[in-house]
């Protein structure tokens, strides 16, 4: 299949893959605080990944293990445990509308940090797409004003490591198998989440006592499968194959994916929040449109 239909692909199952990932972080908060849902997350999806692809591991070498750990770091670890805090307080669609901004953080490190450079359409798309987000935002703190939004500061940040992680693989880990690559993230994050999990009193006779207590390890170990392991290949696999910015803009697709489980768990769409939505798709299509 060619590079560009494929990566189109990729973009799309990613989309609705990690889409789906702030209801199923929602459902599993009923019964689990955010410390025991992203530990679980995290050692879900590392025996996952253990168990296909061990043999993987062997390729990776010492300079690259450097490498994989600071990713791991930005991209496997720290997001988990901070999108979990910030839906305690934030609706799980206005979580998804605000990971939007990774695009924006990627081509500014991008340039900043890791001398990438970007296209002034590249720049114009992601600017557009801003936009967009911004009123989606808007209009979702005009239909819940009793939010927090303190708390939308974990999801900012979650996004600058994001944006981050993805300028990482493209400058120092290119080229490695995305599969190892992904294994080795949970490799390095898999004992210190363990650890977390073991005294987070997930096991303990208090929380377990809660009606939603199986049914939110069940949605926790959904979100493991698809929307981190399985994300995980898909995400480094499109790294390899695109530009950081084209790969960012699946963030601009996934909020999309958000407000539809939002209407069938009952949240509100407004018009608006539809204009927005066409406003961001416009910047996407401008930040990867090919010179003529």
């Amino acid at each position: 299949m060619a590079a560009a239909n494929k990566k189109w692909i990729y973009l799309i199952l990613l989309a609705l893959i990690w889409g789906s990932s702030f209801i199923l972080i929602k459902k599993g908060l009923i019964g689990l605080t955010p410390i025991q849902l992203g530990a679980l997350r995290i050692v879900v999806s590392g025996l996952v990944l253990l168990v296909f692809g061990f043999k993987r591991l062997k390729p990776i070498t010492k300079t690259q293990w450097k490498w994989i750990a600071v990713s791991s770091i930005f991209g496997s670890f720290i997001p988990v445990f901070l999108f979990s805090i910030a839906q305690t307080q934030i609706d799980s669609v206005i979580t998804s509308i605000l990971n939007s901004l990774v695009p924006l953080n990627t081509v500014l490190i991008g340039m900043l940090v890791f001398n990438i450079s970007s296209t002034k359409r590249q720049i114009l798309g992601v600017i557009i797409g801003f936009i967009g987000t911004v009123l989606l935002i808007v209009k979702g703190a005009e239909l819940n004003p009793s939010q927090n939004y303190f708390y939308a500061a974990f999801v900012l940040i979650s996004g600058i490591m994001y944006a981050t992680n993805v300028n990482l693989i493209k400058k120092h880990l290119h080229g490695i198998n995305p599969i190892s690559l992904t294994l080795g993230h949970y490799m390095i994050v898999f004992v210190p989440a363990l650890v977390i999990l073991l005294f987070s009193g997930i096991f303990s006779s208090e929380t377990s006592q809660n009606p939603e207590y199986l049914s939110s390890i069940g949605y926790v170990v959904l979100l493991a499968i698809f929307c981190t392991a399985l994300a995980k290949i898909l995400f480094n696999t499109l790294v390899q194959i695109v530009t950081p910015v084209f790969v960012s803009s699946v963030t601009y697709l996934m909020p999309i994916v958000a407000l539809a489980w939002g209407l069938l768990d009952g949240e509100i769409f407004s018009t608006l929040q539809g204009v927005a939505t066409l406003i961001i798709l416009t910047g996407i299509y401008l930040a990867n449109k090919k010179k003529t």
